[in-house]
């Protein structure tokens, strides 16, 4: 993680123990119920996240035809697997897919807001939605992508996909090398929410990750 976007623990927690205080006086007040809350969480946990997001990546990456279509009609393409009901719901109206390879690389921001991809990226991370990120994604995505950890070669195009309420970008990360021989759950386990958003490449798996 980029230093520039890294938060210590400190500021985790105090975010963590506000969000747990506020919960609490919502409880309270009766404007909400705890069942309430355990069905919120319950939903990130079993119904829009990365693992989506990662199930989708993966079959792209062994199905080229599928990948062709993902990236013509985003939504018509999800709906082929077998992925939990309500990917089309909130805040996953207008979803589409972009691909890195063949000399570009792409990064997604929103530079209003945070408009982000629940269903298949979960909640964005703290830093997505920070002023700095979103304005220098921008203007300088290059030395962003390095503060990541990311070295993108003069030669490869960066794009950069602006979020809205209109559309919801996400990636279609490069398959890494050594992994011919995975199956295609094996893959799932190497594709994260970073990688899907641009900001990370997937790592090659260990040679310990690849035998039984």
């Amino acid at each position: 993680m980029s230093e520039l976007f890294k938060y210590d623990d400190d500021r985790e927690a105090e975010s963590a123990a506000k969000v747990r205080a506020l919960e609490a006086l919502l409880i309270e007040k009766g404007v909400i119920g705890s069942e309430s809350v355990d069905t919120v969480l319950s939903h990130f946990e079993r119904v829009a996240g990365p693992f989506n997001g990662a199930r989708i990546v993966a079959h792209a990456w062994v199905d080229p035809a599928f990948k062709q279509r993902l990236l013509a009609d985003t939504p018509k393409a999800i709906a082929e697997l077998n992925l939990p009901p309500g990917m089309s719901g909130a805040e996953g109206e207008h979803m589409a897919a972009v691909a890195n390879g063949d000399g570009v690389h792409n990064l997604i921001i929103c530079t209003l807001c945070s408009c982000y991809p629940w269903p298949v990226l979960g909640l964005p991370p703290y830093w997505y939605k920070d002023p700095v990120f979103r304005a220098r994604g921008v203007r300088e995505p290059r030395a962003v992508l390095r503060e990541f950890g990311v070295a993108i070669a003069d030669d490869t195009e960066v794009k950069v996909w602006d979020s809205s309420a209109q559309i919801r970008w996400f990636v279609v990360p490069e398959r890494p090398a050594g992994t011919d021989n995975l199956t295609e759950e094996e893959l799932v386990a190497l594709v994260t929410p970073e990688a899907m958003m641009g900001v990370a490449l997937v790592a090659s798996p260990t040679p310990s990750s690849t035998t039984s």
